[in-house]
């Protein structure tokens, strides 16, 4: 709600918990000289006016909501004020009525990263690994109170599962959390700062699993054969005929479709490098599409869920066709990406149309306002690699090389 529209003060929880942010930070008095400040970044905290022993108003911050509620904010306030009439040394009771937790910062943090315009995808990582890793063991503690063995103890947990990429992301997490406790003022020291030195070192990456050109026949029939959802399979094809990321390919919406000139523009917040991304569409894909335009184009997704808490179809969709046609732990959604790049470079497409095909970043200038990139020949390049997955599947002659596709048939 908007602050204008507070009809009662003090405010009750569920007022404070709607107080929409504004551009800038502000300050509404909940009574007795208690204040709730919200921040621009959405969060809020309690502050006391009062007025120090030399006349002049100072102020005293008593926590962040909805950490401490009202009723708390409200009777830490009034223990304040008590020990100022009774001439009590402000400075040490400061130390006492309220240590500023290690969650307060983290969520403050985490809103920030929400207002940057992070991918949805990133935060809701941040999110869950924050309340399952990270605040169950420190969240309560003062900021100043976490230790670095606290931090390694994190680390060292997530590695020990085999967690390792979350591991560095989360002990730069914790790098960044202190950073800005320290920036504010909160704290003086950040104990996540040598967690490097102490990491251990990840193993040898493995490749997802993917299937190499004499394995696709018998893969590409077993698909024909399959019993699954015509959107399943359709979604599948989708990763497969393209080499996208199987996240993009989910959140797919049909705005972004433009099935008259064969091209799908994918936007920046959805990738993986923060730019706009277009990526031609074969004829075969383009058929799929249409046909299931009947069927989910309606929607805002090309394939959507069940629910709102399910927009779209989930990551097990892929796997669970996969598994029914037997190649369960031979290939993944995002192993599709590894195939076609072997394949095309064995048959001697150009690296550089491989590599923006599949989205990586190019070096320099180029690489930021590129979102295009090479894209006539990537037309071809993808033309040619659905018709010959269509080849291998049923045995046809199969072309030695790059051949042209029929343009006209995208028309």
């Amino acid at each position: 709600m908007k602050r204008s529209a507070i009809k009662r003060r003090p405010m009750a929880d569920s007022v404070l918990k709607t107080l929409e942010p504004e551009s800038k930070a502000y300050r509404e008095l909940d009574g007795n000289g208690l204040y709730i400040e919200v921040k621009a970044s959405g969060t809020k905290s309690w502050l006391l006016r009062y007025k120090r022993s030399d006349g002049k108003w100072s102020w005293l911050g008593l926590g962040g909501f909805p950490t401490v509620s009202g009723k708390g904010a409200r009777k830490k306030a009034g223990e304040v004020l008590s020990a100022i009439a009774d001439g009590e040394d402000l400075q040490l009771y400061r130390a006492v009525v309220h240590e500023i937790t290690f969650k307060e910062i983290a969520e403050e943090w985490y809103q920030r990263k929400l207002t940057a315009g992070r991918a949805v995808g990133t935060t809701r990582q941040m999110r869950i690994y924050l309340d399952k890793d990270v605040l169950p063991f420190i969240g309560d503690k003062a900021i100043d109170k976490v230790t670095r063995g606290d931090c390694a103890a994190i680390q060292k947990s997530l590695e020990n599962r085999g967690a390792y990429v979350i591991a560095g992301k989360i002990s730069r997490w914790l790098r960044q959390i202190y950073s800005l406790a320290i920036g504010q003022g909160k704290c003086e020291t950040n104990p996540a700062s040598e967690l490097g030195q102490v990491a251990q070192d990840k193993p040898l990456e493995r490749q997802y699993p993917h299937l190499l050109e004499p394995e696709l026949p018998g893969f590409l029939k077993a698909l024909r054969q399959s019993q699954a959802r015509f959107n399943s399979l359709v979604l599948l094809r989708l990763m497969m005929r393209t080499a996208c990321r199987p996240g993009v390919a989910r959140f797919a919406e049909w705005t972004e479709l433009d099935l008259v000139k064969g091209e799908w523009t994918i936007p920046g917040p959805k990738m993986k490098m923060r730019r706009d991304y277009v990526t031609p569409l074969s004829t075969q894909t383009l058929e799929n599409l249409r046909e299931l335009k009947e069927i989910t184009g309606r929607d805002r997704y090309v394939f959507p869920g069940f629910g709102p808490k399910n927009p779209t179809m989930s990551e097990n969709t892929v796997k669970k066709v996969i598994a029914q046609i037997g190649y369960e732990g031979r290939i993944v959604s995002h192993g599709f990406r590894h195939t076609a790049s072997t394949l095309l470079r064995e048959h001697g497409w150009d690296k550089d149309f491989v590599e923006a095909q599949l989205a990586h970043k190019e070096p320099g200038v180029a690489g930021v306002y590129n979102k295009a990139q090479y894209f006539e020949k990537r037309r071809e390049m993808v033309q040619w690699y659905n018709d010959y997955l269509d080849l291998l599947e049923t045995g046809g002659k199969k072309p030695t090389g790059p051949v042209q596709p029929v343009l006209a048939a995208i028309a």
